[in-house]
């Protein structure tokens, strides 16, 4: 499926939330998080990427599936070493959620290829002291 104007805006509205250290911290596009700057200082870190794995070009997959990928997600963000927790991005209405993960301390071009990997459209890049930014990977036009 393209990134169309519709999705883009779903992803820019959406709450990522980054379930952490029996808090949730609720991130949204464009809108700097003291509550994500202490977690970044308490890791040492200065960066993090919310990135999901469900969904793979924003086409609509099982639970089973998208659970299956996510935790191939997980698993590879470990062996790299990367600290992560589990989140959730999610319409504030209510309409949809994914599961996902923030992973910590990782470079923008790093997080790119992450997803990019599993064929994601966009992630959500965060650098402490700034606001979280959407970044669009694909419009899913054919080259």
């Amino acid at each position: 499926m393209p990134l169309t104007p519709e999705l883009e805006k779903a992803y820019r509205d959406a709450e990522y939330v980054v379930f952490a250290d029996n808090r949730h911290v609720v991130l949204r596009i464009g809108t700097p998080s003291a509550e994500l700057d202490a977690l970044l200082d308490a890791e040492g870190a200065a960066s993090a990427a919310f990135i999901t794995a469900a969904n793979p070009r924003g086409e609509r997959r099982s639970d089973l599936e998208n659970g299956v990928a996510n935790a191939a997600l997980q698993n590879f963000a470990g062996a790299a070493g990367y600290s992560h927790y589990w989140g959730e991005g999610r319409d504030p209405a209510g309409g949809w959620s994914e599961p996902s993960f923030l992973i910590v301390d990782i470079q923008r071009a790093n997080a790119a290829a992450l997803a990019s990997l599993f064929e994601q459209l966009a992630f959500v890049y965060c650098e402490r002291g700034g606001a979280p930014d959407l970044v669009i990977l694909s419009t899913g036009a054919e080259p």
